[in-house]
């Protein structure tokens, strides 16, 4: 059963990282569902866990870089201009970029113990989902003004930024809130969820690293199987949802990851306040 559960949460990792419905609500959910059922989740210690969790997550930035490697290129175009101080629209991208990804590097640093100890409960989850699923559906119904990321402004990206430390919380959805925020900064639907991934490369990479530091630190660094085929299966998962989510973006709406949101926030509540579930720690 261990191996089922390895499956679905990788498969559940690089689905929902980069759609707006928030992975690390779903990963949560995905635990406490197994928890609840008498189902163990791990054969092995917390490094291990730790292990597979850096290794779901360089499977999600694989993908990333795989699908946007023009845009990668720019940026570390972008950042050999800057080095030679030359001002270019590659440089001006990787400044957006950088500008909107330290408010998240801050607010995460200062509040890690926070969010990991105490914002973790099905319920926060559940009321979170429905409201920025509600605010996304607001904010999608916003004219469309800028079609190119070199013509985003930089209050455009500051305030993306600022939204991300929202994310924070499990059920508001990082790419969620960056996407939302874009439209109602006047981005069209391509390019908000456009830099909202682009924005998940420093974010991604600084979550790998930051536990990659922890299990340096816990002096058990090891790359188990189990890590090798969940980031496997994340990578896998991860492009072809974003190759997909990128291409319904170019003709429709957020709505249908609208309706996901309230029916599963609606969902939980019904289980939390009708049938009392309150699953607890594993």
């Amino acid at each position: 059963m261990i191996w089922t559960y390895l499956l679905i949460l990788s498969v559940v990792q690089g689905v929902t990282e980069f759609l707006p419905i928030s992975s690390s609500a779903h990963l949560i959910l995905v635990r406490d569902v197994f928890v609840a059922l008498g189902v163990p989740v791990s054969e092995g210690d917390a490094a291990d866990q730790l292990a597979l969790d850096i290794a779901l997550h360089v499977g999600s930035l694989g993908a990333i870089l795989l699908y946007f490697r023009h845009e990668v290129a720019q940026l570390f175009l972008g950042l050999a201009d800057a080095v030679r101080l030359r001002s270019s629209d590659n440089t001006r991208i990787l400044l957006l970029l950088l500008v909107a990804t330290v408010p998240i590097i801050v607010a995460g640093f200062l509040l890690k113990d926070v969010v990991t100890y105490m914002l973790r409960s099905v319920e926060i989850i559940a009321w979170m989902t429905i409201i920025f699923g509600v605010l996304l559906y607001v904010a999608d119904r916003q004219p469309e003004r800028a079609h190119s990321i070199e013509k985003m402004s930089f209050p455009q990206a500051i305030m993306v930024g600022l939204a991300q430390c929202l994310a924070l919380v499990p059920g508001v959805s990082r790419s969620g809130i960056a996407m939302t925020v874009g439209r109602l900064t006047g981005l069209d639907r391509p390019l908000s969820a456009r830099f909202a991934l682009l924005l998940s490369l420093p974010t991604i990479a600084g979550a790998g690293l930051l536990a990659t530091v922890d299990l340096y630190q816990a002096g058990d660094a090891r790359l188990t199987g189990e890590a090798l085929i969940g980031g496997f299966f994340a990578f896998v998962t991860a492009w072809i949802t974003v190759t997909l989510l990128m291409k319904w973006l170019q003709r429709y709406t957020y709505t249908p990851f609208v309706i996901y949101r309230l029916a599963l926030g609606t969902l939980l509540l019904v289980l939390i306040y009708g049938f009392g579930w309150s699953p607890g720690p594993a």
